[in-house]
């Protein structure tokens, strides 16, 4: 697997597996961070909601995600 665009940055390489880059990564909120680590039937609903939050323009520290 290699890398690929972060969504939520122009520039940022995500590596396999992982959301976002480690900068994006780090711009969301713990709360966030830790709901979307969960391994869960609800793993790919929240994985959903950070991409369309950050579709819609909502600021990396302003998104929220449903634990």
């Amino acid at each position: 697997m290699t890398a690929t665009r972060c969504p939520a940055c122009p520039s940022g390489m995500k590596g396999p597996g992982k959301y976002l880059c480690l900068g994006c990564w780090s711009g969301l909120t713990a709360l966030a961070r830790r709901a979307l680590n969960r391994r869960d039937s609800k793993s790919m609903a929240r994985l959903q909601d950070l991409y369309g939050q950050i579709a819609s323009g909502v600021p990396l520290d302003e998104i929220q995600v449903t634990p």
